[in-house]
């Protein structure tokens, strides 16, 4: 079979949530399926790092699709025509984006629906683009895969799908989350906080993950807590988007450190050297960092909305995301009651052996096989 797949977010400099999911799933894909050819569809220059096997085919296609002008193009000419040409079988899109044009079967991955319930967090024409045309991809799509229960439930009832089309494949962990020993940690700690404990906040820099609460929350918390600062690692997700962040005062700022984007190996130790992961989003289709946290042994603080209770469990503390009342309770509670310290990481590390990346991939082949038939 000749599966074609959607790679334009496997980007070296800039790897953010869709392009870890792309990385994680396709490699697992070309791997163990040496028997299927693998056409990757991408929409700029490539490296050679994301050709993962013999039996892939790496497809430049024009124009580089960032602007919903150009995802019409993409998707509907570019895609289309390159899918006859290029003999597809099935073509899986692990963003969503799928061609209306193509009579090619199509599996899709919807992660979420944040644009239709928080439709105001995002700049006009990506707004419009994605509520006009993402429930003419779920109806298009043979198959339809999704990140959490929370998400299928949420594409039955505002698109009107048939459940029976949609499967729930959770997201799963590097094998780099794990937990560092003592001397890493502070070696960690010395390159990006000074040497002190601190919390940590991984993801874009983006209106929804509610980092205008947190650091609310942790203004309030950083005024009887000297021990312990916040990392912020992550980028703006549109470029002006002036909504995620709010004025920082210059002491606060002294607490506060930015990081920016992070290769694997330097977010991997960040995170593992952290104290206590913050991540109080109020909507998501399921939220990685929080998995990737409890597989270093760190301890979460979730919000307690949307997929973020499905994925942490019994495993973290969990808040309303609209209340810096409870957000800064909470990060008082995990700075002082060491036993709840212990037994959340404990509990943490025993949770996250329920997210794999193989079984996702593995589910994701098996809808690719069932929407040839």
């Amino acid at each position: 079979m000749r599966i074609g797949i959607n790679t334009r977010f496997l980007l070296n400099s800039k790897m953010e949530g869709f392009g870890w999911f792309t990385f994680e799933i396709a490699k697992r894909l070309v791997e163990n399926h040496p028997e299927h050819e693998f056409v990757f569809f991408f929409d700029r220059k490539f490296d050679e790092c994301f050709v993962f096997g013999k039996n892939v085919e790496p497809v430049v296609l024009f124009p580089p699709a960032r602007h919903p002008i150009l995802f019409k193009w993409f998707f509907n000419y570019s895609i289309k025509n390159a899918l006859k040409k290029h003999k597809i079988d099935v073509f899986f899109s692990p963003d969503g984006f799928l061609s209306l044009t193509s009579d090619v079967p199509q599996v899709g991955v919807i992660h979420d629906l944040n644009f239709e319930h928080y439709p105001d967090d995002l700049p006009t024409s990506p707004r419009k683009y994605l509520r006009t045309y993402f429930p003419k991809f779920a109806k298009k799509a043979k198959f339809l895969l999704t990140v959490s229960h929370f998400s299928k439930s949420d594409i039955v009832s505002t698109y009107g799908i048939n459940p029976e089309k949609i499967e729930v494949i959770w997201n799963g962990v590097n094998e780099k989350y794990v937990p560092i020993s003592n001397e890493e940690k502070l070696a960690v700690k010395q390159k990006w906080t000074n040497g002190k404990d601190y919390f940590i906040f991984v993801g874009a820099l983006h209106k929804r993950k509610n980092l205008v609460t947190l650091l609310k929350a942790f203004e309030q918390f950083q005024t009887k807590n000297k021990d312990i600062d916040l990392v912020i690692v992550g980028t703006q997700l549109w470029k002006n988007d002036d909504q995620s962040l709010p004025q920082i005062s210059d002491e606060l700022k002294q607490r506060i450190h930015f990081t920016g984007h992070l290769s694997l190996d330097d977010l991997t130790r960040v995170m593992a050297g952290a104290y206590a992961l913050t991540f109080v989003s109020y909507f998501e289709g399921f939220g990685i960092p929080l998995a990737e946290a409890m597989a270093c042994g760190v301890p979460v603080i979730a919000g307690n909305r949307t997929s973020l209770p499905e994925v942490v469990g019994d495993a973290g503390i969990l808040v309303d995301p609209f209340s810096v009342e409870e957000i800064t309770a909470a990060l008082f509670r995990i700075s002082e009651d060491t036993q709840l310290y212990e037994e959340l990481s404990r509990k943490g590390l025993e949770r996250c052996k329920l997210f794999s990346w193989d079984k996702a991939a593995e589910k994701v082949m098996d809808n690719i096989v069932k929407s040839k038939k």
